[in-house]
This record gives C-alpha cells, structure tokens and sequence, in this order.
C-alpha cells in the first residue's frame, strides 16, 4: 500500500511539473575546471545557453553523487536573466558513463564467455556420442551371439574412440580453464577500476526568468569531498658546489565517479566550505611537534578553519539532496550506492600556514575516477643551500648531509614526503617538515658514503670494580670521522651521556674531548671542519656508578622481529 501512495504521489508532482508548462533544457557538460583542496575539490562547469521569454528550467545533468547541496552555487553572465531557485537531486536512471579502458575489458570479458560458449557446446557433443556408445554396448541379438573375432573388433573400436573422445573432452576443458582464468583477470581490473560498483549521477536544475530571448553563459560551482591533492617532492643535488632542484609536484586524486577529462586545475592549501561569518582568532598554542596522525575520512580528527568544522562538512553532505536514495529503488542498489560514497583514502592531519597558498596549473590535465594518486607537475625551484654533515656512529655507521636552506617560507611548501636524489642517485625519502619557525630549512640528503664513521670500544679504558657497597663499570669509546671527498666539509658528530633518574645511580664524564654537552638530555656535539682526506678522532670516557646489589640497564638495546621456530 505504502509504494502505491508513493508512486501515486511521484505521478502527481510528475503531473504538476507538465501542468506548469515550463520548458526543460538538459545540459550534459563534463567539468571544465576545478579548485583542488587539500581535503576537497570546487568543480565548475559552464555552458552557453539561450533562454526564451518567461520561465526556463535547465538541467545540469551527468554530475557526481558526491556533491554537497548548500555549496551549489550558479552565475549568469547576462544580467538580464534571473535565477529564481536552485535544487539537486540524484538521478537514478542516468548512471556515470564507463571510460574507455572499461568498455574494452568488458568486451574482451564478452568475447571470452562467447568462446567459452561455443567450446562447451563442442564438449557437449562429445560427450553426448560418448553416453550413445556407452548406452549401445549390445553388438548382437539376444539369440545369436557374436564370433570372438567380432567381439575383438567391436572392443578395439570401442576403446579407441572412447579414448579420442576424452582427449577432446580434456582439451576442451584446459581451454575452458584458461579463458575462465582470463575472465577472472578482467573482473579484477574492474574491481580496480571501481567498475562494477552502482554509480548513479546527479542533476542541479536551475529556474530561470527572463523578459526576452537572450543568451546568457551559466556556470556551476559545487563542492565535493571526494577530491583533492597531496605534495610530493623530488629533492635533486648533483654535487656540493652546485645548486639543489626542488621539483614541486602533487598527487592529485578523484574519487566521484565522474572522470575528469583534460580539466584546468588550481592547487589550494585553503578551505573548501569558507563561509561568510566573520573569522575569529582562536588562541595560538606553542608547543613541541608531533607526530602526523593517520584517520579516515569518516573520523573526526581535524578541523576546517573559519567555525566550519570538519563534522559539519560531512553531516552538509550527509544531509545533501543528492545523497537520498529514493525508495523506488531496491535495498540492494541505496547499499551499493552508500559503498560507492564510502571514501577508503587514508587521511593525514598536518600543518599549514593561515595564509592560504593557490598554484595554477598551465597544463590539462585527466584524472579518472579510480581513487588513485596522479603526478601534476606545480613548479621547480633552484635553491641555493649551505651544506652539512651529520653523524651519530652510536646507531649508524654511515653520515648523513643535510642541505640549509634559508628563505623557504616565500616558496609555499607544503609538508610532505620528499624523494631525494644525489649524484643522479635514488639516495631514499625524506620529509619536508614546515612547522618549524626557524628561518632555517633542513632537507636530509641521505647516506654520504665517502664520508667515513667508526666508533670502537677502548678496550683498556673499559673496565668494571666494586668500591664498598658500589658498582662502578667505565666505558671509553674512540671515533674517527674521516672526509673522503674532494672537497671540504662541516660535519656535526654527536654521542651521549646516560642521565641518571636515580639519586644513588651517578654518571660522571671523564673524557669528553672538547665535546658540547646539554646537561639536561646528556646529549653530546663535536663541530669539525675536515679537509679532504683528513681526519679527526675523539675519545668518550664515561663512569656509571650504582649500589652493588641492584640490576641496572647499563646497555642500550632495539627491539627486532626474528623468525621463531
């Protein structure tokens, strides 16, 4: 009963519409440009369109399902047509259209279940003649029987088909395997492509009025969370006297069931939903950084800036117009449709300036709607930059170089991972960390292998004794930093004190070698500048003393996985 009063109650409002006598212009124009966010994207489309005298509705159809209502926003380039009212709502029965590459895995999918077709049929006839030979086994009558040399003969020519007939029934079924396996690779490049999921579109319509016939060209703007970038770096440094290259890229993803086909793009760092209350400053906290954090999209870490929180965007587009299934449509088809608005992209919350930074793209570029990171090329910079070595022979044997760079804040960066590159050498990824207030960047570089490190125990200096009621063990440790390369560097080498949290536990330096020492951490610092080929060598001398009848963790340890057996 309830579905007939519905369906009663869809044919009056269908009924009203016609009676209104408004005419309908559907407009189906892909998107053109887009505002890419951090943690959004504004698409916008456009479209010339000539309006008669009085009432018009134009339709902009073929839309994402993702947009969010309240951020729908149209302009007319003609002032003398009046945008009377704006809706939207999903369109059920005009589902995204497939791309290219998609039509051609279902056909080859089409062609190989038509061959699997006409080999069945094949083994069927074999094996409907082999049931006929098997059914036919009686070579005489039931009075007269048949002569050994009959019998032999009918025998040999029973088993010799038989025999003919399995093997065409066995290769028929190899190439059944194999074309069935081949389908099964097709279904999982769907799968990747997102192609088998139900993918309705949306439509906005727009009533327009005008006194005249004019032509006026209407442009679309609408939010959507299922879109957006992310940074990424390529750090390149041929050698130490010439100029780092810092390739500015993003990864640009879409992720609403719309491709988008040689757009125009503009990268921000600003917000999607800004709206028109006056900003308010919040109080400005110091403190020491932390970690990225990792969530979904559905979590509720973060916060979008100007009182519009990250809540608030989800709940807009949980409560859009166009995320309401109707209840025409099956239980099955509302829950394939909320699995396609389930966004599995994992989140990262970091920190950007409050002064948002935008980058146009010069380049068209077409990203398909598979959720996948796509490389956009931003800008290159050349940076000039101080270089400086780094070592901490007590975890690694090897140096690390970092590159200086002073003046960064005018280069809109943004932080994220960074590939490096040294000598036309994948070297390894750093990161690009902007929280920092220093005028100063630090970029790592990576392993410099020329640059030598050792730290080796003294053995004569080590030593262990009981003083009363004390334990007293000595360490002493030698390290050499050697510069192989052609050209001079400054390296930092850097060792520890233990710090004691215990009054009757006591740490005292013997021997630190003109070493820098923060009291606090106990952390050591030896500044040299090496000359090619030169060397320096400095010697740690360090006691620990305790009471002798307590354990003490002398010793730092990591923690490793093993196999177990």
């Amino acid at each position: 009963m309830k579905k007939i009063l519905l369906s009663l109650s869809i044919f009056s409002v269908a009924t009203f519409f016609c009676q209104t006598g408004i005419p309908v212009q559907n407009i189906a124009q892909p998107v053109e440009n887009a505002v890419l966010y951090l943690d959004g994207a504004e698409l916008i489309h456009s479209k010339s369109v000539t309006i008669s005298p009085g009432r018009t509705n134009v339709v902009f159809t073929g839309l994402t399902n993702k947009l969010i209502g309240k951020s729908v926003q149209v302009t007319s380039s003609s002032p003398d047509v009046n945008i009377l009212s704006i809706s939207d709502k999903i369109n059920f029965l005009n589902p995204a259209k497939e791309n290219a590459k998609i039509k051609v895995i279902r056909d080859t999918i089409k062609k190989l279940q038509t061959e699997i077709d006409e080999l069945n049929n094949d083994k069927n006839a074999y094996e409907s003649e082999k049931n006929m030979i098997l059914n036919n086994q009686k070579i005489g009558g039931n009075d007269k029987g048949v002569s050994i040399a009959e019998l032999k003969l009918a025998a040999d020519l029973f088993r010799s088909r038989i025999k003919e007939i399995n093997t065409e029934v066995y290769k028929f079924n190899t190439k059944i395997d194999q074309k069935a396996e081949l389908i099964h690779k097709r279904d999982l490049e769907l799968n990747e492509l997102n192609a088998n999921k139900f993918n309705p579109t949306s439509e906005v319509t727009i009533l327009l009025s005008c006194t005249a016939k004019t032509t006026t060209t209407l442009e679309l703007h609408y939010i959507t969370p299922a879109g957006g970038w992310t940074p990424s770096y390529d750090l390149k440094c041929e050698d130490l006297n010439k100029p780092l290259v810092l390739v500015y890229r993003a990864k640009v993803y879409n992720n609403t069931g719309i491709d988008w086909n040689d757009i125009k793009m503009k990268l921000s760092t600003g917000d999607p939903m800004k709206n028109a209350a006056k900003p308010n400053l919040e109080t400005w906290f110091v403190n020491y950084n932390e970690g990225n954090t990792y969530y979904q999209k559905s979590g509720k870490k973060g916060a979008y800036s100007n009182d519009y929180s990250k809540d608030e965007y989800a709940e807009d587009f949980k409560n859009s117009n166009a995320n309401k299934p109707s209840a025409n449509y099956s239980a099955q088809q509302q829950q394939q449709l909320q699995q396609t608005q389930t966004n599995s992209i994992l989140f990262e919350e970091i920190q950007v300036s409050d002064l948002s930074a935008e980058f146009d793209i010069k380049e068209p570029y077409t990203v398909p709607s598979d959720a996948k990171p796509y490389i956009v090329d931003v800008t290159t910079h050349n940076l000039n930059a101080i270089f400086r070595h780094y070592a901490l022979p007590k975890n690694e044997r090897e140096a690390f170089m970092l590159a200086r760079i002073t003046g960064w804040e005018e280069l809109d960066l943004v932080e994220g991972p960074c590939n490096v590159y040294f000598g036309g050498t994948y070297v390894g990824q750093s990161y690009i960390d902007t929280k920092s207030i220093d005028d100063t960047l630090d970029l790592s570089l990576g392993r410099d292998k020329r640059i030598m490190v050792s730290r080796t125990q003294v053995k004569d200096l080590t030593r262990e004794k009981i003083v009363g009621n004390s334990r007293k063990i000595t360490y002493s440790y030698e390290m050499v930093v050697k510069n192989n390369r052609k050209t001079a560097i400054t390296i930092d080498l850097e060792d520890q004190l233990p710090v004691s949290k215990q009054a009757d536990i006591t740490v005292e330096a013997i021997q630190l070698s003109g070493a820098d020492m923060n009291k606090d951490n106990g952390k050591l610092t030896w500044t040299f500048n090496l000359q090619p080929d030169e060397s320096k060598k400095v010697i740690l001398t360090f006691s620990i003393k305790y009471p002798r009848d307590k354990a003490v963790n002398v010793k730092n340890y990591k923690s490793k996985m093993r196999a177990k057996f």
